[in-house]
């Protein structure tokens, strides 16, 4: 799917709750191994922490992979509160880690889900989006004649020429947003008169 909100940079939130501090990481993560690259990073730069609780939500819609860790708090009082703020917040590929640090003072079950679930709802409010763009990447067979015109309606179409290769006719290699592949393709078809069409690579 093209177009879905995903995280456009990380951010970082903080609060404080009866001395523990609640610091709130989140990013932009395209698979799972990112994911936990992204909670890994976050471990390795505060090792000294109690707890990284985190949740993460890859892709989006039908295509979701969803996973969340405790990380030795109570079952079900971090990582679960963390995920449903995700799963409120209508957005993709994102990955957030709750690092506490522990003040002494014990939170409860109560507790423990309210300042985890503040935590992110503070890294949501200070967080900003960008469309998800799907990329496609097109081969087309194009005659000498038309090379300069096809040149200039990729521009139009914002299609990037990746490769070039001279033979009997001119074989382009494009990327572009998979949403502008029919109305470039559609513009290829009447500049060519039918005999330019783009194929996926």
């Amino acid at each position: 799917m093209s177009g879905y909100p995903v995280p456009a940079a990380t951010v970082r939130a903080e609060h404080e709750v009866s001395r523990s501090r609640f610091i709130a990481t989140l990013g932009y993560a395209e698979s799972v191994p990112e994911a936990r690259q992204f909670i890994a990073a976050v471990r390795a730069e505060m090792p000294d922490a109690a707890h990284h609780v985190y949740a993460f939500r890859v892709g989006y819609g039908a295509s979701l992979h969803e996973g969340l860790s405790d990380d030795g708090e109570p079952s079900g009082t971090s990582g679960p509160p963390i995920m449903a703020v995700l799963r409120g917040a209508d957005v993709g590929d994102i990955v957030l880690v709750v690092t506490r640090y522990f003040g002494g003072v014990k939170l409860g079950t109560g507790g423990l889900v309210r300042a985890y679930s503040e935590a992110a709802r503070l890294a949501l409010a200070a967080m900003t989006t960008r469309p998800k763009i799907t990329l496609a990447r097109l081969r087309l067979q194009v005659p000498y004649p038309l090379y300069e015109r096809v040149k200039l309606l990729a521009a139009q179409h914002t299609a990037q020429i990746d490769a070039e290769t001279f033979a009997e006719a001119v074989t382009l290699e494009v990327t572009l947003a998979e949403d502008a592949v029919a109305a470039f393709g559609a513009a290829l078809r009447d500049l060519s008169a039918g005999k330019v069409t783009p194929q996926h690579v």
